[in-house]
């Protein structure tokens, strides 16, 4: 690969999404950026890529699963492939669903999930699991279950996280692929992809030669970022 000049993969446009956290509001006027914006891209096959931490923190989880549910279903961008990757959010939320780990996921934003479905997060967890899992639509769970640890598009590499430096992309362990940050931040050197990643977030896009970083932190500023790649361009749309 050439990585001064990473580019798609031929006649494609992709559409990476970073972090949502529960910003229903946001995510409708990306999508709508979007949809103008793929006008522009006269290549026929054009990708969405969501990057994960849909849920937690912001008003409206609920919402936005009802939104990735849709996306999955075609109903939104039209002609668009769809591709949902897993952020640390959803895997807590999970782990809280399947008994593992059950205050973790509550106090870092899983209250407000839990709130989006019109549950009150203080109940005590032998109550608000079962009830919670039950107010939990199928085809939420559905998504969820079926989440993607991360893809390689072209020369790109998109995850939630990043990646484990020096570890080959095939034998990258989930779990930094969910969670890394130092290690992957503070890498300077060349990975096998240029990494898309969100997870860690920052003021605006973050550009550096190994990888591009899209959490601008869209719960609390207002501003959710997407990163358009076409061929060997790149530009970014912001709420």
């Amino acid at each position: 690969m050439n990585k001064q000049y990473p580019k798609t993969p031929e006649n494609t446009c992709i559409f990476a999404i970073g972090d949502v956290h529960g910003r229903l509001d946001l995510l409708e006027q990306m999508l709508k950026k979007i949809r103008l914006e793929a006008k522009k891209c006269p290549q026929p096959r054009k990708i969405l890529v969501m990057l994960g931490d849909y849920v937690d923190r912001g008003p409206d989880s609920r919402g936005v699963l009802d939104r990735l549910v849709d996306l999955q279903n075609g109903k939104i961008l039209k002609g668009f492939e769809v591709h949902l990757l897993k952020g640390n959010h959803e895997e807590a939320m999970l782990s809280f669903l399947a008994k593992k780990d059950p205050t973790t996921w509550l106090s870092n934003g899983g209250a407000q999930t839990v709130s989006s479905y019109d549950l009150d997060p203080k109940q005590s967890l032998k109550v608000l699991r079962p009830a919670f899992l039950k107010a939990l639509p199928k085809p939420h769970r559905k998504v969820l279950r079926a989440l993607k640890f991360g893809m390689v598009l072209g020369d790109y590499g998109f995850v939630h996280a990043g990646v484990r430096p020096g570890v080959a992309w095939a034998d990258q362990d989930p779990d930094d692929l969910l969670w890394i940050r130092a290690d992957f931040l503070n890498f300077k050197q060349d990975h096998e992809h240029m990494i898309v990643h969100g997870h860690s977030p920052a003021p605006a896009p973050v550009e550096l030669p190994n990888r591009i970083g899209i959490d601008t932190k869209a719960w609390e500023t207002g501003t959710l970022t997407c990163l358009v790649l076409q061929g060997l361009d790149r530009r970014f749309l912001s709420t």
